[in-house]
């Protein structure tokens, strides 16, 4: 049985993203859409985005890669990335990340019934040709179609749209570090997914990997929060069918996946091609 594993944001968080690897299964024998947000904040951001890197050079059929909002030289300047390979090696090694980083795509559509995405939905959006037609590379604007696409959240406290609490992009209609990985708003049209347990060792959200069969079931593996994780231990699993009770979860920010009609895998692809 065929299946596409979705994981959400990794942080430069490498041990977590081994483990999702050996629940999964290593490409090409298992196929991964990550949806972006690989570097900052953890420890070991080289690791994770070299590793994300080496299997979709080899693997470019069964391995996707998003772009997030910290895949952009501006943020993560700031945030870690920048310092981990100054201090490591050299300026001049983020500035060919930054290269590369410009060029992802943004958003992946599955057999047309499936849009993810890093962020969220966009005022501007009006049909999917918009973003096959970003130009790229590109850097991240400060506002417009591209910049919602990575920094868009959805909220319960509004419909329509609203101003985003971050300071950039806006608020559509759902929550933000979701506490046990994954959560389900709008009638399960929309899922938040976040992969990285322990945020930056602040917080004590799990992290959580979903799985979209030829059956339409999702399953979601759960990663719990510890503060002794023994090496490749995974914690509980979940499963749910399509029309099940929605998790209620509070929480880290995660990437989006928007329902447009039943689900029905395993043909996926990205928006704008690699």
């Amino acid at each position: 049985m065929i299946s596409l594993w979705h994981p959400g944001d990794i942080h430069g968080q490498y041990t977590d993203l081994l483990k999702l690897f050996e629940y999964g299964g290593l490409p090409p024998r298992s196929n991964y859409l990550f949806l972006g947000d690989y570097v900052d904040r953890g420890k070991q951001s080289l690791e994770t985005i070299c590793l994300l890197l080496a299997y979709k050079i080899k693997y470019p059929q069964n391995f996707f890669l998003l772009r997030g909002n910290h895949e952009c030289a501006s943020i993560n300047r700031i945030y870690g990335f920048y310092d981990e390979c100054k201090r490591r090696f050299n300026v001049r090694l983020w500035k060919v990340f930054t290269d590369c980083f410009n060029c992802l795509p943004v958003a992946a559509l599955i057999d047309e019934k499936i849009l993810c995405m890093h962020g969220g939905l966009s005022p501007d959006l009006h049909n999917l040709n918009q973003i096959m037609n970003i130009q790229r590379p590109t850097d991240v604007p400060d506002s417009g179609l591209l910049c919602d696409l990575l920094w868009s959240d959805p909220s319960k406290d509004i419909k329509g749209w609203g101003p985003n609490d971050r300071g950039v992009s806006y608020t559509f209609g759902a929550d933000k570090v979701v506490e046990d990985g994954y959560e389900f708003f709008a009638n399960r049209k929309l899922l938040t997914i976040f992969s990285a347990p322990n945020y930056c060792g602040e917080f004590d959200n799990a992290g959580a990997m979903m799985s979209v069969d030829e059956t339409l079931m999702c399953s979601f593996q759960i990663l719990k929060p510890s503060d002794k994780k023994p090496k490749f231990s995974f914690g509980s699993s979940a499963t749910i069918k399509s029309g099940g009770p929605p998790s209620r979860v509070k929480g880290v920010v995660g990437m989006r996946l928007i329902v447009l009609a039943q689900i029905k895998p395993p043909n996926y692809n990205a928006l704008g091609k690699y």
